[in-house]
């Protein structure tokens, strides 16, 4: 796989970037294996947090070939109910904020299996999914939801422009923290956009990757850690208003973030000054508070370790619950292996009987729950804590117990 270091900022192209952070090396955070793959090592890449003097932006300084990474996919939102609830919500928001009328064309950029597009074709809108994912592509669209298996770029752009008009609404959720060239997406959207239209995105948001521990975000997909102030000024630059960023509780906490046209622009939402606000207050403008933070996670590190030992030592059988990629960042910067955890259950039969990345752990489906239960569960995809307790109700009656990794780690 190729690897490049970025030493300017993708925001505002400043130089002399300043390394904050420096996670252990790990490979790409979806590069699960089959069985025959299971018996070769993976080769590890670093993980740099990298923080702009000039804009405030921070970002990795590692980059990994976009193509490797996101041609064979394998995470689909439709599995989530929780997600499917979100873009529901989501759409049916954008839905009057765009002032979208029947016929009106929707353009999410990273489309995945267009669970988000399929509510607003519901809705009677025109709808055209982009996304570079080979074998999610072709099911989306083979399941009514049009979608261009490539990446975003001015190119694709003029073509949806030529053959379908300009969007009212532009969507990109949990993308634009994963693209180098993010001048070559605004470019496009600018190209796409109607005039009074509506660009809407979410992204994590640093500030909550500080206050809840969200450290097992930082992975080789995700090139950017965004905060709002340094994109206000982006988008701006790309003669674009950022006009509402409202926080939001996916993936740990996230920014949804409303755009349109400068010339368009219209009223500016106090949400915009409310989240540049809370992120200064987080000292979120100075390099050092990022290396507290990185302290910070190594005491979660070690607290968990504890637990883990504890239980073990006992003689007690783990383990984890959910493989997303975060997973593999907690698991190699906690040092998380076999034989403490035996396996890993995920509800997503793209992953079952495939093995975790470099740890090769075997991922199964939850029926091992069933026979063979063990008596801890490790839940790995933790932002999902909650949800996931209450289907193992049934594991909790009969013993089981709970361990959480973050933002503190807890034994339930």
């Amino acid at each position: 796989m190729t690897l490049k270091q970025r030493h300017d900022c993708r925001l505002c192209h400043g130089e002399g970037l300043i390394p904050v952070l420096e996670l252990t090396p790990t490979p790409p955070a979806n590069a699960f294996v089959t069985e025959a793959e299971r018996h070769h090592p993976q080769p590890c890449y670093p993980l740099t947090l990298m923080f702009c003097p000039t804009c405030h932006h921070l970002q990795l300084q590692e980059v990994l070939d976009a193509a490797t990474l996101f041609r064979h996919y394998l995470y689909v939102s439709g599995t989530s109910p929780a997600f499917v609830r979100h873009f529901t919500r989501y759409a049916d928001q954008l839905r009057g904020l765009a002032a979208l009328e029947a016929g009106a064309l929707v353009v999410e950029i990273g489309s995945n299996d267009g669970t988000m597009l399929r509510r607003f074709r519901q809705h009677g809108c025109r709808v055209v999914g982009v996304d570079p994912a080979i074998e999610i592509g072709r099911e989306a669209t083979a399941s009514g939801i049009p979608t261009i298996t490539a990446f975003f770029t001015r190119s694709v752009a003029a073509g949806i422009v030529e053959r379908e008009g300009k969007a009212r609404c532009i969507v990109a959720n949990n993308v634009l923290a994963h693209v180098d060239d993010l001048d070559e997406i605004l470019h496009g959207v600018r190209l796409l956009l109607a005039d009074d239209g509506l660009f809407a995105f979410e992204v994590s948001w640093f500030a909550d990757v500080i206050d809840h521990c969200l450290f097992d975000t930082i992975y080789h997909e995700h090139l950017d850690y965004h905060t709002v102030a340094p994109l206000r000024r982006f988008l701006r630059r790309h003669e674009m208003e950022l006009v509402g960023a409202l926080p939001q509780q996916s993936h740990g906490g996230s920014i949804r973030c409303l755009v349109r046209h400068r010339r368009s622009a219209g009223e500016i939402d106090a949400s915009v000054a409310q989240a540049i606000a809370r992120e200064r207050s987080l000292g979120l403008d100075r390099p050092e508070t990022i290396r507290a933070f990185g302290r910070h996670i190594d005491a979660a590190g070690a607290r968990l370790q504890q637990l883990l030992a504890g239980l073990t030592q006992k003689g007690r059988r783990i383990i984890a619950y959910g493989a997303p990629a975060k997973a593999t960042t907690l698991m190699y910067h906690f040092d998380i292996d076999s034989p403490t955890i035996e396996a890993i259950i995920d509800d997503n039969p793209r992953k079952q009987g495939r093995y975790s990345p470099g740890k090769h752990l075997p991922i199964v489906d939850a029926s091992i729950l069933e026979h063979d239960p063990p008596d801890c569960i490790l839940i790995l995809a933790w932002n999902f804590a909650e949800a996931i307790m209450e289907k193992l109700a049934a594991f909790r009656a009969g013993g089981g117990r709970i361990l959480v990794p973050l933002p503190q780690p807890r034994l339930i």
